[in-house]
């Protein structure tokens, strides 16, 4: 009777207690990223949302590089996708990046290193729009390692990114 009485008691406070996502606050502004899958940190839903001033206060960087699909190098600004995975609590084998109009990449969990590729979301220092490949694009720094110089990485670089989902 005891036993029972202290798991129900247990039950209640750990029910009782709110559980907080570890510093992600919900979005004020448009969300323009919703992460999914098994997230250590989350803020609605069981999800990660993020809207453009959440993005840009995580650590973000910059680099220059040329891509495929613009001409001459240009200078991206955004979020490590290592930093964001690492941020989340992000584990297991792959994502899976969707763009607005539901054109979908596969990016191995191992693409996610520093010095790897970014999230950006300013390019040449302006926002992107809709029309210029935002607003977010992950982008690889092409012109420093030439690894990232192949068709697979190119496939895995989706503009207009709204959503990334954690593959087991």
């Amino acid at each position: 009777m005891f036993r029972q009485l202290f798991q129900t008691a247990a039950v209640i406070c750990v029910i009782a207690v709110p559980t907080y996502a570890a510093d992600l606050s919900a979005p004020q502004e448009d969300v323009i990223l919703t992460v999914s899958g098994p997230l250590e940190v989350t803020n609605v839903e069981n999800t990660a949302q993020f809207d453009m001033d959440m993005l840009q206060s995580l650590d973000n960087t910059t680099f220059e590089t040329r891509t495929i699909w613009t001409e001459g190098k240009h200078l991206f600004e955004g979020v490590f996708l290592a930093k964001l995975v690492e941020y989340l609590g992000i584990e297991g084998e792959s994502l899976r990046a969707t763009a607005i109009n539901d054109y979908a990449v596969e990016i191995p969990l191992e693409d996610a290193v520093e010095e790897g590729p970014i999230i950006a979301y300013k390019m040449d220092g302006e926002i992107m729009s809709l029309r210029d490949k935002g607003p977010l694009w992950i982008v690889y720094p092409f012109d420093t390692n030439s690894s990232y110089s192949t068709e697979m990485t190119y496939a895995r670089s989706i503009w207009q990114l709204d959503r990334i989902e954690v593959l087991d």
